[in-house]
């Protein structure tokens, strides 16, 4: 249940009320709301007078719920928005990792060629093998805000763990939480102490219950610029890296209030199908796209395979703009 209380209640009326009925509490501007769980679906009637609205939940997907809030959020990054009413599709593209001064500025005179907004580069990678490139870690992050502050671009990079949280808020403008880290309550809690717009990557063993409540770990504790992106699960197929749930995503748009982007270069793994899978995803008239592309795929040191040239990478790109556009769409 979700609990509006009064404008005239006070913080520690508030506090008083929250801890009785064992929820949580949220200042949010000048309202105060009181989250529990799903399960309570009434409340004494001694609270009535404390209460302007309240939302009863059939899940613990509540905030993030179009049952509570009827249309998307709206999350506003920087110069640019995403969700709401605004129609745009964001174009998030870049390398896996930041490898060097020289690549990420390559990197970013493509986005400046096809005015793009958003410079995804990884600083910290949390690979599969230990023996793997690892990243640069915050000498990567400080490469890529000085590259936004030259150009112009909003920075995103990923959270590995939580003991580099605060260095990922500080020198980025989207903080990405990734698929292995999706259930890391560190993370989540401390990305939803600030204001910063998050994009929660689902796990790839994770259903949709278990996505959209990591996203409500984020909500509930304040933070309403989440941004859900779906980059695959595993299935029993070995063809492709992973398999790309549209299905999954047709149902976050149905029932959840969270803008959706969609990450195909993880989903497929080779670089020779995202595009299709990509032009895909326009049509669904998703809220944005996270696609790799690297200078030369080829000596990349993380990710090589599903990274797209920079040629493939504007093919790509030009054969969207009359898909954004059947589907009213702007491509940013």
């Amino acid at each position: 249940m979700i609990i509006h209380l009064q404008e005239n209640i006070s913080a520690d009326n508030a506090r008083k009320i929250s801890s009785e009925l064992e929820g949580k509490l949220i200042f949010n501007n000048k309202n105060k709301l009181i989250i529990t769980s799903s399960k309570t679906k009434s409340i004494d009637k001694k609270y009535e007078d404390f209460i302007s609205e309240k939302f009863v939940l059939e899940s613990d997907i509540q905030l993030s719920s179009k049952d509570y809030i009827k249309k998307t959020r709206k999350v506003k990054i920087n110069n640019i928005e995403v969700g709401g009413e605004t129609n745009n599709t964001l174009m998030i593209t870049g390398p896996c990792s930041i490898e060097s001064e020289e690549q990420i500025r390559e990197s970013a005179n493509l986005l400046k060629k096809l005015n793009l907004t958003t410079l995804r580069a990884g600083c910290f990678k949390p690979r599969t093998s230990p023996y793997s490139f690892q990243g640069l870690g915050v000498e990567g992050l400080k490469m890529l805000s000085d590259i936004r502050d030259e150009f112009g671009f909003n920075i995103i990079s990923e959270v590995k763990d939580a003991s580099h949280v605060d260095d990922v808020i500080k020198y980025t403008d989207i903080i990405q939480i990734g698929a292995k880290a999706m259930y890391d309550h560190g993370i989540l809690r401390e990305t939803g102490q600030q204001n910063k717009p998050v994009l929660l990557k689902r796990g790839f063993g994770s259903n949709l219950q278990e996505f959209v409540q990591a996203a409500e770990f984020i909500l509930s504790e304040g933070n309403p610029n989440v941004i859900l992106c779906e980059r695959g699960i595993r299935t029993f197929e070995t063809k492709t890296r992973f398999t790309l749930d549209l299905c999954g995503v047709s149902f976050l748009k149905e029932y959840t209030n969270l803008p959706i982007i969609l990450d195909t270069s993880h989903a497929m793994g080779y670089s020779y199908g995202v595009p299709d899978l990509t032009r895909a995803c326009v049509a669904m008239g998703i809220d944005g796209l996270l696609i790799e592309s690297h200078p030369n795929p080829k000596v990349a040191k993380s990710d090589a395979s599903q990274q797209l040239n920079f040629k493939e990478f504007e093919e790509m790109f030009s054969s969207l703009v009359p898909i954004c556009k059947a589907v009213n769409r702007n491509l940013i």
